[in-house]
């Protein structure tokens, strides 16, 4: 199958319907590592408000794309834009402040900092001013308040890290996320760990972030049943490769992604 730019719902006028605009578009894009390819070729455009999957088994270069994305492995080849303006060269916190967000395959948290001072300081961060990580964040309320009630951590907002489930860990990761108002969010696996009882309610929150918002979203996720239940689009790596872009019913009739992933599992 040739990889496809057109997202399900483009140009239908609703209220939902992405831009025909690119928010983020990757040319040639690649990253070697002491001779071995990881990356190689990548090519797409992200259009505004799009949700788009990305599935493959582990090596594909799944997570190894978001980084090159978010900048902690500069790109060996090719070009990162966002919003039109050439990203590929900036450091992590830059592509940040341009409008990046990210969320990690681990939680990285601090236990015994309460919920709403990690959203305080993200807000600080996004938003400017200082702040230090051993003294207790103070300002932003509206801001703070309303990524936690987004998110439903508004009655957490005092408990410590260390006290949350997995689920509401990653919801938290979300909020930190949010209050810095990012134009694309990149998800990596943000259901790993998190119990079978949790899964809905964060999958209902991570739809509603696009669906009603309008938010752009990239996620890596191996909740098969989740991924495709979300996606508009569904970008599938191969050895470190773009294989296929399509709709996820497209996706997973085409027989070219059938014979790639033969005995492997999506």
């Amino acid at each position: 199958m040739t990889p496809t730019t057109a997202p399900r719902g483009a140009g239908e006028g609703d209220a939902g319907a992405v831009s025909t605009a690119p928010v983020l578009r990757l040319t040639g894009l690649g990253w070697a590592v002491g001779g071995a390819t990881i990356l190689a070729d990548v090519t797409l455009d992200v259009l505004e408000g799009e949700f788009l999957a990305f599935i493959g088994p582990n090596g594909a270069g799944k997570t190894s794309l978001f980084n090159q994305i978010s900048g902690l492995n500069p790109a060996t080849s090719g070009r990162i834009e966002l919003d039109g303006r050439d990203i590929t060269g900036r450091p992590p916190h830059a592509r940040a402040r341009s409008g990046l967000g990210r969320t990690f395959q681990t939680s990285s948290l601090w236990p015994g900092m309460t919920v709403a001072d990690h959203v305080r300081l993200a807000a600080q961060a996004a938003l400017g001013g200082s702040y230090r990580i051993w003294r207790r964040a103070r300002g932003y309320p509206e801001q703070v308040a309303h990524a936690l009630e987004r998110t439903g951590l508004a009655g957490r907002a005092d408990a410590a890290a260390s006290s949350l489930s997995h689920g509401e860990k990653r919801k938290l990761e979300l909020a930190v996320l949010l209050v810095g108002e990012p134009r694309v969010m990149l998800l990596d696996e943000p259901m790993a760990g998190v119990s079978a009882e949790e899964v809905p309610a964060l999958t209902e929150l991570i739809r509603s972030l696009h669906r009603d918002e309008g938010r752009t979203i990239l996620m890596v996720e191996h909740h098969m049943d989740v991924l495709l239940g979300l996606a508009d689009r569904v970008a599938v790596m191969h050895h470190g490769t773009l294989l296929a872009l399509d709709t996820p019913d497209a996706v997973m009739a085409d027989p070219t992604v059938q014979q790639a992933y033969l005995g492997e599992a999506l």
